[in-house]
């Protein structure tokens, strides 16, 4: 079992930065793929980013690509996600998701393809 717990959400104005946290717990937490996703009122669970085990490989959505930064500490079991140069449009409830090692899609883009979340964190990104 994996718990996340993110941090870091709050009220920014447009062109500033966040950097949201998820903390996990569990002994997997090194093995597991990890994600973040957003959800905006009124719209569909939205894919952000993704980062392997060991923290190699990355992969974005088209929308912030070049403006975010997933990293992740696994002696610290939290994975990051930077964000800079915030848009109005980038207001929404961010969550964590962590995927078990036996899954081997990637860019795991969807939410079927993790098994735990975190509660989310509300971005609030004023004009």
């Amino acid at each position: 079992q994996v718990q996340l717990v993110e941090s870091g959400g709050g009220l920014v104005q447009a062109g500033g930065s966040l950097r949201l946290s998820c903390a996990a717990s569990g002994r997997t937490f090194s093995t597991n793929r990890m994600g973040w996703f957003r959800q905006a009122p009124g719209k569909e669970r939205e894919f952000v980013a993704a980062i392997t085990s060991n923290g190699g490989s990355t992969y974005y959505s088209g929308s912030v690509r070049g403006r975010f930064t997933i990293s992740r500490d696994n002696a610290k079991k939290t994975v990051y996600l930077q964000m800079n140069s915030l848009k109005s449009e980038d207001t929404a409830v961010y969550s964590c998701a962590a995927a078990n090692l036996y899954r081997s899609s990637w860019p795991p883009t969807t939410g079927s393809e993790y098994d735990y979340w975190g509660q989310g964190t509300q971005v609030t990104v004023s004009t």
